[in-house]
């Protein structure tokens, strides 16, 4: 399986010099260069849309360069699509995992790849290929007869590597590896990163989580607007620093906190149970706060938020919005000044073959024309208003979101909320899988969000936010409630908490 490996530890495994690509009149990669040796993790930062994607298909075969010149183990390498580059030894762990579901763990493993005679494919080697690649990482889950659609997002990543393994790569690339896992299953990832390395593979680690890229990688290099701005070790360097490397200035305050003055009860919770999660939630919610939501991966949190608004049943206890009690429908929930952002924004937060004005302006066309029509030009008017604010990265109003950044993408779901103009806003995890840049402005929006604007008459909104990003809840949040099981716990000033008194009480362990 690991046959690939051939180079001392430490020697130049991949080169990759000169890279350039345009589309158009877009530059999208401008004499990039890239190095990683044998037995070192480099991690590849940059904000959505700085290059790194189009530099990864580059190296995998899915995109043909204009210029530059590539080296594998010091032979020239030209791989004329993805099976050439996998066969080359150089294997792609993508963010949205390439497997099919429909198909076994023995299947996925050598797909493309099956061992066959005169077109007949040798199931007995199938699955002895498949059994010495799981071995390798003693999962209990991951067995060659099931179905990958019955796994868990964590096995799923394992067979994905295990598929990469099996073929003797030698470069092997993870594209935000860590979005769908809870802490254990990182943990348990950077482990195996580690092993990886110690046994002589060159890893590219990709992430918009700068404290993991500390944790993993041994050099990082930074890309700006299609250029390479910098190629740093990690000890000789710093969050702050990477940081300012990729938006192109120092960024002197990321989790902006003006005073805010907490007003009147937005919402209450009394005891609110759904079918299954939430089992037990109390909190109250004021106009001028911002509210945090922790907890692991399971324990409710995004269930609770789908019953608040709606989209799921409410079974026992009270919901209080305003001056309406009760259950109501998401629609009547917009009406009583409630707005949802869904964590997955792809399937259930935008409308991708839609317009950016479109997905702006769903939830409310009155206003876009005369007798219930929509004008395009007046819609256009209506979401350039949000666009502008938001710093939307698009080339008009008309342009489909699903031509858009991860990070615009989420900008334009928020656009929605702040479009209707609702007061309680219920964001479940809105930064994931964005970069450190459309962090900055969604931090700085739900600060103005929570402070309104007395000089512009302007009333401060609540928000309630879920998050698996510690950091930022401690860092943006003025309360923050610990969800555990399916039970809320009390919502205690954040001046209180710290990253291991809130994994403590996720985890179920008495806190001080």
């Amino acid at each position: 399986m690991a046959q690939g490996i051939t180079s001392s530890a430490g020697a130049v495994r991949l080169q990759m010099r000169g890279i350039s690509k345009r589309f158009g009149p877009t530059v999208a990669l401008d004499n990039v260069n890239l190095e990683v040796g044998s037995g070192e993790v480099l991690a590849l930062v940059g904000e959505n849309g700085a290059g790194k994607s189009t530099l990864m298909k580059v190296l995998s075969g899915a995109v043909k360069p204009d210029a530059g010149q590539m080296w594998l183990d010091g032979q020239a390498y030209k791989p004329a699509n993805p099976l050439a580059a996998r066969k080359a030894g150089v294997s792609m762990i993508y963010q949205e995992l390439s497997l099919a579901g429909h198909l076994t763990v023995e299947e996925n493993i050598t797909l493309g790849m099956e061992p066959a005679i005169m077109g007949v494919i040798r199931g007995g080697q199938v699955r002895r290929l498949a059994l010495e690649a799981i071995r390798y990482f003693n999962h209990p889950e991951i067995r060659p007869e099931v179905r990958v659609s019955e796994l868990s997002p964590a096995a799923r990543q394992l067979v994905e590597v295990a598929r990469a393994l099996s073929i003797g790569c030698r470069v092997l690339v993870f594209d935000e590896p860590t979005s769908s896992l809870n802490r254990d299953d990182v943990q348990n990832l950077f482990k195996l990163i580690k092993r990886l390395k110690q046994e002589g593979y060159a890893i590219i680690y990709i992430s918009h989580f700068l404290e993991e890229v500390q944790q993993v990688a041994d050099t990082v290099t930074v890309l700006r607007d299609g250029l390479g701005v910098g190629t740093k070790a990690i000890g000789e360097t710093s969050v702050e620093e990477i940081t300012s490397l990729m938006v192109g200035h120092k960024v002197e305050d990321l989790y902006p906190r003006t005073k805010r003055v907490p007003g009147e009860e937005a919402l209450t919770l009394v005891d609110v149970g759904g079918r299954n999660k939430p089992r037990s939630a109390s909190l109250t919610l004021y106009y001028g706060e911002v509210v945090g939501i922790a907890g692991l991966v399971g324990a409710g949190r995004t269930e609770l938020l789908r019953v608040l608004f709606g989209l799921d049943e409410l079974k026992s206890g009270v919901i209080r919005l305003g001056v309406h009690t009760g259950p109501a429908s998401p629609m009547k929930r917009w009406r009583q000044g409630a707005g949802f952002l869904s964590e997955d924004r792809k399937e259930e937060g935008l409308a991708l073959p839609l317009s950016i004005a479109d997905n702006i302006t769903l939830s409310k066309m009155k206003g876009l024309g005369p007798g219930g029509l929509v004008l395009p030009r007046r819609q256009a008017a209506a979401a350039k208003k949000w666009i502008d604010k938001l710093d939307i990265r698009c080339r008009r109003a008309g342009q489909k979101v699903v031509d858009l950044s991860g990070g615009n993408q989420q900008k334009v779901a928020l656009a929605r909320l702040l479009y209707h103009d609702v007061d309680v806003l219920l964001l479940d995890e809105p930064t994931r899988g964005i970069d450190v840049a459309a962090k900055a402005v969604i931090y700085q929006l739900i600060n103005e969000l929570a402070c309104g604007s007395v000089s512009d008459g302007i009333r401060p909104k609540a928000v309630l936010m879920v998050s698996s990003y510690l950091p930022e809840l401690i860092g943006i949040c003025d309360r923050i409630a610990v969800m555990c099981r399916g039970e809320l716990g009390p919502a205690r000033p954040v001046g209180e908490l710290n990253e291991h008194k809130l994994m403590l009480e996720a985890t179920g362990q008495q806190v001080n």
